[in-house]
């Protein structure tokens, strides 16, 4: 094995530059792996979609072929020697009988739903916690301070922003270029 030493620069980097190798690194890894999820997701959506797709052509095909059957059924119960409208009669019989027995066992199932226990605890759980928790007390900083301070660094801005009364940050109007450059950074 090859000593790291080796390397050529390796003892030129410092700790900093190591760290951000390290964390642009972790990023592209992240992003990586991201990207594979994405992949992996689309295709299963793809197949689900196909297999779906193959499931509804299927059950149309079956719903076109209900009146034939329907129809085969009625003849072949006529063929018996009952009359026609006997025959169809008894077939609607069947379909209706067999409908409601589907509509029996679908209402069982609706019944049987019920709400979410775990995750209306959970939100619960988490509302409370949260109404529980303060804020982090800030010390509040005099107007006189502010104002000391942005005379010091000969901002008009900021004395007008801070004798204006806006109690903001008053970094953001000063034109201070290093402020203005990380709002813009952040946007």
């Amino acid at each position: 094995m090859s000593d790291p030493g080796n390397y050529a620069g390796s003892t030129d980097r410092s700790i900093g530059q190591l760290v951000a190798s390290a964390t642009a690194e972790m990023s592209a890894l992240v992003h990586d792996e991201i990207a594979l999820a994405k992949a992996e997701v689309r295709q299963d959506v793809k197949r689900g979609a196909i297999g779906s797709a193959a499931f509804i052509a299927a059950g149309v095909l079956l719903l076109f072929t209900m009146p034939m059957l329907s129809f085969a059924a009625a003849y072949g119960i006529h063929n018996l020697g009952l009359g026609l409208a006997w025959s169809f009669l008894i077939v609607a019989g069947a379909f209706i009988l067999l409908a409601a027995l589907i509509g029996f066992i679908g209402l069982r199932k609706f019944k049987k739903i019920k709400p979410p226990e775990k995750s209306i605890a959970s939100a619960k759980q988490t509302a409370a916690v949260l109404q529980k928790a303060k804020p982090h007390p800030r010390p509040s900083i005099e107007a006189a301070a502010i104002i000391e301070r942005s005379a010091v660094s000969g901002s008009s801005l900021a004395k007008k922003g801070v004798e204006g009364g806006s109690g903001k940050d008053t970094d953001k109007v000063s034109g201070n270029g290093k402020a203005d450059a990380v709002a813009r950074s952040s946007t």
